[in-house]
Parts: C-alpha cells; structure tokens; sequence
C-alpha cells in the first residue's frame, strides 16, 4: 500500500498516515462550511509529494481562485508547479465542445461523457511523476440541479468515487440540497469527512472513514480565520446564484 502524508499540522494531527494512493475522498457538510479549504489542504499535500492535480472549482468563476485561494490559506504558489496543474472550467451556457488553453479546458461538464473527455483534455496538459493525478472537484452537488443529466451524473460521480483506480479523487458536496443524492456518493467513497461550522464561524473537521490507514476521528478545528472564510464563501455564493439557473435549464 502506497500513500500520501500531509505535512498540514491539523490535518496530520488526524491522519498520521497519510492516505491510500490511489483512493477516493469524499467531504461532506452543509452549504458555507468550508469544505473546498479542506479539499484545497489535500491538493497542497498532494503537489508537494510530487503529484499532479486536475481542478474543477465549480464554486468559482475561474482556477485562478484556486491559486489565490491555496496562497492565502497555505503560502503555496502554484506558479511553482506550472506543467503540474490543470483547470477544468464549467461554463453551462456553452451547448457543445471545449476552449482548450495552455493549462485549462473550458467545458459544460453537464454530459457525463463530455465531463470524462474534459479530464483527459487536462490530463494531456500536465506532467504526471510521483504519485500520479489527482482529481480535485469541489461543490459538485451544483451538477444535480441538472433535470436532464441528474441522474447519469451521479451514476458517473458514485463510478469514479467507487470504482475508478486510475487516479485519485478528492470531491467536496453539499447536503444542504440534495441529500438522498449526497448520502450514496457518501456510502460508496473510500473515504469520508464531515465539516461544519458553528456561528463564531468556526470550521471543524470529522473523518469518519479512511481506507486502509489509522485516523483519529476527534473533531478538529480548522484554523482560517472568519474573515477568510467570509472572503471565499461570498465568491462562492456569487457563482451558484449565477449558474444555478443555467444548470436547471439543461
């Protein structure tokens, strides 16, 4: 068994062990509770023992706010992993094809088959050495809102988190909406977090499930400060009003 440790001392504190490459991490909780700035302490583990990362930031209008984002909560400049990290940027106004950039694919991500084509578009952009891709997917729960494609999407997300050894995954969900949904995509990850927040706006952390690694399951309290998390949950909320709408029309 090969696995990854994080060097992120609230997270190590939990998982001494590292995590199991490859597997799929599964973080759940309410809307605004942080659970991308989890998901993001992942990818920086990641890159620094040497993998290479592909994004799909639904929550923000563009992968630049997952580079801004990993500066200010872990002092990581992704400029120093060019050739290691790729985008994914869902646009649900586009009706069909890709934008294809020097490190991002811009894509309706709608279609399951065109959401697996926009991976491996990114997956050509970036180098892969150490211990190989990960998939970092945050607020995916947005997906769902999808009345055509709902049900073939979460097929597709439950087959990657379940099933599909090829890379390892990392996704962040709300329950807030969707929670049927959200608690068999909970049942089928290899492994499973809990977040919440309390109304200082404090972050906490539960891990319930971990494969084959030891884990402490003591809450744990997530040090960002509120005005951090008030920052990037006010952007995120911005882009679900925006493409909410857009996503139930398809």
């Amino acid at each position: 068994m090969t696995t990854f440790v994080t060097e992120i001392p609230w997270l190590k504190k939990r998982l001494p062990e590292g995590i199991q490459i490859a597997s799929s991490t599964l973080i759940s909780g309410p809307g605004g509770t942080g659970k991308p700035l989890v998901e993001l302490a992942l990818a920086d583990s990641w890159l620094k023992a040497g993998g290479s990362l592909i994004a799909i930031p639904l929550q923000y209008p563009s992968g630049e706010m997952i580079a801004s984002a990993m500066t200010m909560l872990y002092h990581t400049d992704l400029e120093q992993y060019r050739g290691k990290v790729a985008y994914i940027q869902f646009d649900p106004a586009m009706s069909e094809g890709m934008i294809i950039g020097e490190n991002k694919v811009t894509a309706n991500i709608l279609d399951p088959e065109r959401w697996e084509r926009a991976i491996e578009r990114a997956e050509g952009m970036i180098e892969k050495s150490g211990p190989g891709v990960m998939v970092l997917g945050s607020a995916l729960n947005l997906l769902l809102f999808s009345k055509r494609h709902k049900e073939a999407l979460q097929q597709k997300m439950a087959h990657m988190l379940q099933e599909d050894k090829s890379r390892t995954y990392a996704f962040a969900v709300s329950t807030s909406a969707f929670a049927t949904e959200i608690k068999k995509l909970e049942e089928v990850s290899d492994n499973l977090m809990f977040t919440r927040m309390n109304e200082s706006m404090q972050l906490f952390l539960t891990i319930e499930r971990m494969k084959g690694v030891r884990f402490t399951d003591e809450e744990q309290e997530v040090p960002f400060t509120p005005e951090q998390l008030k920052e990037i949950n006010a952007i995120a909320e911005l882009t679900r009003k925006r493409n909410i709408p857009l996503i139930s029309r398809s």
